[in-house]
């Protein structure tokens, strides 16, 4: 059974990491493997009151998160309804992409300390989604917001789903993770931006709504 799961899990894992040369879409992949593995563990086991409550535990997890993704999406598009990421556009002064990378770093990192640091992700990287108009600068953008939500969230009790729970259950207190955490947590970032500048050293922004096309474009 554990060999049979072990190349179910792999082969699983290597279709969703291959979505794009497979052509399958990931979320299929992600479904047939986990109907399988659930298949073969049940069938292997026998214990059916057991594989009941796991199942359950799954499901209960699996909803959880995807509730919360529905809700963070909702916070987004009421945002962009309103107008909100347009508000933050207008005041980007920066013309050049290692002084917006900073910006958009900080950002996230302190946002990520009040918000969850999957919203900040998603709120930020909607965000790019508007600023950016090349592909290639708003994947690069995207990981910087990745980094930046996850050390954000490192340092603030309410940051991240694993702190707030240790906070809640008496493991760490606000004032010690803040004091102990946060410099480590400035350094997370600051080490990558550093890297990154000299990827986008003279590069300049280009919006959406330009022509990338023609020389010397920018924007404000």
């Amino acid at each position: 059974m554990l060999i049979a799961l072990v190349v179910i899990f792999v082969a699983a894992y290597a279709a969703i990491a291959l979505e794009h040369p497979l052509g399958v879409n990931k979320a299929a992949s992600a479904l047939v493997g986990a109907g399988l593995l659930w298949t073969i563990y049940a069938l292997s086991s026998g214990d059916a009151p057991a594989i009941a409550h796991q199942l359950g535990e799954s499901v209960m997890t699996t909803a959880q998160i995807a509730f919360f993704l529905m809700g963070a999406m909702t916070i987004v598009e009421v945002i962009d309804a309103h107008e909100g990421f347009a508000l933050i556009t207008r005041r980007i002064r920066t013309e050049s992409l290692s002084g917006l990378m900073w910006l958009v770093g900080f950002v996230a990192f302190f946002l990520s300390a009040v918000l969850d640091n999957l919203t900040t992700t998603i709120v930020m990287v909607s965000l790019m989604r508007k600023v950016l108009a090349r592909q290639e600068d708003r994947l690069f953008f995207a990981g910087i917001i990745v980094i930046a939500a996850n050390s954000g969230g490192a340092w603030s009790p309410i940051g991240d789903v694993t702190t707030t729970m240790l906070w809640i259950g008496g493991q760490i207190s606000a004032s010690a993770i803040i004091w102990n955490v946060f410099l480590p947590s400035v350094a997370s970032l600051v080490v990558p931006l550093l890297i990154a500048s000299t990827l986008f050293k003279g590069r300049e922004v280009a919006s959406r709504g330009m022509d990338l096309d023609e020389p010397g474009s920018r924007t404000t």
